[in-house]
């Protein structure tokens, strides 16, 4: 009796996840008839790739115990550093590299600040790189929109393969397959490089790491950037997706990443979590989100409904670490 208990609990620390987002898919489809339409499904795998990409780059930081504030204004600056570059005459390939480019900067400087600069706490570095690439997004924009983006700057975000043999009008969005590609080498990295067992050693325990020889600052810094680099591709997903950049992009963008990672499984207090369990908890989100708007609830009542997943979901990784203590 013991034994399946235990065989019934690791099944469901594994997979339960994916066995929420399936009851979540089946209440769904009772309670609006719209939902399993191949239009509403193909909004929502657009609507939170950009979610996914945060969400990727937060889970990495996560796991080290620590946190980004900033992925929502790198994202905004990001985007507004692509229209920009295009308003310059920067030929459309350069365009595309830019977004991707600014991220990468920005996650590095919050790395080496935080490890240089010896700040007790990533919230300290990435609440002021937050503010930074903010404020830098109104300077460059000037604070208002910019459109026009070239279509083949939008492709990542817009584009869809045709799928029509398959089904008339279906179309697989190529901004979907640029959140596996990165969900893979995410994946291989974490389980099948020596760099993925260091990430997870300093999220257990940095001091230990450290005296096994890790080098936690080169570590932390490539986590960083990691995590900056995705925002800014998410940037160009969305520039794609809206066809402009505006500087208010991404606000509260953070918040939402946070939960997608706590929700898929990930320990606030680092050493624990999986890539599909972080891609299951954006899922979550997103239905979430979609289900409400088909529902035609109120957006004032899905904060608080997002707000209130954020604390329980934190709740029980807290109830959580405390039973795995006093087992």
């Amino acid at each position: 009796m013991t034994e399946s208990r235990a065989g019934i609990s690791r099944f469901l620390e594994r997979y339960g996840i994916w066995l929420v987002v399936l009851v979540m898919m089946v209440a769904l489809s009772f309670l609006s008839e719209s939902f399993f339409s191949l239009l509403n499904l193909t909004n929502i795998l657009k609507q939170n790739a950009t979610a996914a990409l945060l969400a990727l780059g937060m889970f990495l930081v996560i796991i080290t115990a620590g946190i980004d504030l900033s992925v929502g204004s790198i994202l905004a600056l990001g985007m507004v550093s692509s229209a920009v570059a295009a308003k310059w005459g920067v030929p459309w390939w350069g365009v595309i590299l830019v977004a991707p480019t600014v991220g990468l900067l920005c996650g590095a400087l919050n790395g080496i600040g935080l490890t240089v600069l010896r700040l007790p706490h990533p919230f300290i570095m990435t609440l002021g790189m937050l503010n930074i690439a903010r404020g830098a997004t109104n300077l460059v924009s000037g604070g208002v929109p910019i459109s026009g983006v070239d279509p083949r700057v939008r492709y990542f975000g817009q584009a869809e393969l045709d799928l029509s043999f398959i089904q008339d009008g279906a179309g697989l969005p190529v901004s979907l397959l640029v959140v596996l590609a990165c969900t893979l080498a995410l994946w291989v990295m974490l389980n099948a490089t020596p760099v993925g067992r260091h990430i997870y050693a300093i999220g257990g325990n940095p001091q230990s790491a450290r005296v096994s020889g890790i080098n936690v600052d080169r570590v932390l810094v490539l986590v960083y950037t990691i995590c900056g680099g995705l925002a800014g591709l998410g940037g160009l997903l969305l520039v794609g997706r809206t066809g402009s950049a505006f500087p208010n992009a991404g606000l509260g963008a953070e918040l939402d990443a946070i939960a997608a990672v706590i929700i898929g499984g990930a320990s606030f207090f680092g050493g624990r979590g999986t890539v599909m369990g972080c891609i299951a908890g954006v899922i979550i989100m997103g239905l979430l989100r979609n289900g409400l708007n088909l529902l035609d609830v109120s957006v004032f009542w899905q904060q608080i409904l997002i707000g209130l997943i954020i604390v329980g979901a934190v709740y029980f990784d807290v109830v959580r670490r405390r039973a795995s203590v006093r087992s």
